[in-house]
């Protein structure tokens, strides 16, 4: 544990991506702290992003860059569905997917399946600027526990799911498997959507193959897309999947015209032109998708991810 700092001393905070690479954020003392059963979480403010969450080390979400993960994860799919009336969020206890789906004018009910409770009561805390009163709306609920059982047990059904979680590693790669992705289809209704993310192409080259394989195993339609996210400090690659509903079929033009029939409101990145652009592959994207892969099954784990235990946070004061 680091020793206590000195109290005119700076703080500086760095996530190493891998063992090569990361980025710092200059913070104060946390504002807030917890040890749950799960994992560890923070809250501190930063200038650059403001009120920004951390757990186990890695940066989760901000106030002043959600949008660039959030609008993506959310409306990119939900646009390209007939209508969404109810969805499922798995993870995402910042409540900042729950808050975008609850933009949409025909939403009736977002179920919020979080394993821990204690994110949700950080967040909601701490974290006004990201869910902007979602965990009090009456359209909401929350369901603290394990989504897998969930899942497997519900009869209700869902015309979009957003799979918001944390990274695949340790038990985690459950939820990256193609026996997960089959149970969520099964609770989809007819061309329903599923949105996740699969990491990224700059050190998670591995991670983003065998994920991908794994939603082309159960659904016939799969659409990735790239999307820098600042306070990850790369690249970031999400991705869409359906039995029916493709978002590259529709125009920029079409796009803009369902933002403004279903009056979509306050959006800060996604527009039409976003739309085409996030689903545009550089030739290198293509590249990693077109190796093969083997999909991710029960029991197996990822090479390119690691635990946070493994890389020891890095902290660093200059007086």
């Amino acid at each position: 544990m680091a020793a206590p700092l000195p109290a005119q001393a700076t703080r500086y905070v760095a996530e190493r991506l891998n063992a090569d690479f990361g980025f710092y954020l200059r913070c104060g003392r946390p504002l807030a702290e917890r040890r749950s059963a799960w994992q560890h979480i923070e809250v501190f403010d930063n200038a650059q992003f403001g009120r920004v969450m951390r757990i186990d080390g890695a940066f989760m979400t901000s106030e002043c860059d959600e949008f660039f993960y959030h609008e993506p994860m959310v409306h990119l799919p939900a646009i390209a569905h007939a209508g969404v009336r109810r969805a499922l969020v798995v993870g995402g206890g910042d409540g900042g997917a729950a808050e975008e789906l609850l933009k949409l004018p025909g939403i009736e009910r977002v179920v919020l399946a979080e394993l821990d409770g204690e994110v949700v009561a950080m967040a909601r805390e701490w974290l006004a600027g990201v869910h902007r009163g979602a965990f009090d709306d009456p359209r909401f609920e929350l369901r603290v526990g394990d989504a897998r059982e969930l899942i497997a047990t519900t009869s209700e059904r869902f015309d979009q799911i957003v799979l918001d979680l944390t990274d695949p590693f340790g038990p985690a790669v459950e939820l990256y498997t193609v026996e997960f992705y089959a149970a969520c289809r099964r609770i989809l209704n007819p061309g329903g959507v599923v949105s996740l993310h699969l990491g990224s192409p700059i050190h998670l080259q591995e991670s983003m193959r065998r994920i991908g394989a794994s939603v082309r195993a159960v659904f016939p339609i799969f659409r990735p897309y790239l999307q820098y996210v600042p306070l990850y400090g790369t690249l970031w690659c999400m991705a869409m999947a359906s039995d029916s509903t493709d978002p590259a079929l529709l125009t920029p033009a079409e796009v803009d015209a369902r933002i403004a029939a279903r009056g979509i409101a306050d959006l800060q990145l996604y527009n039409g032109a976003t739309h085409q652009a996030l689903l545009a592959q550089p030739n290198f994207v293509r590249a990693i998708f077109a190796q093969d892969a083997e999909p991710l099954h029960s029991g197996d784990q990822l090479g390119d991810v690691r635990d946070p235990a493994e890389l020891p946070d890095v902290v660093v004061s200059s007086i």
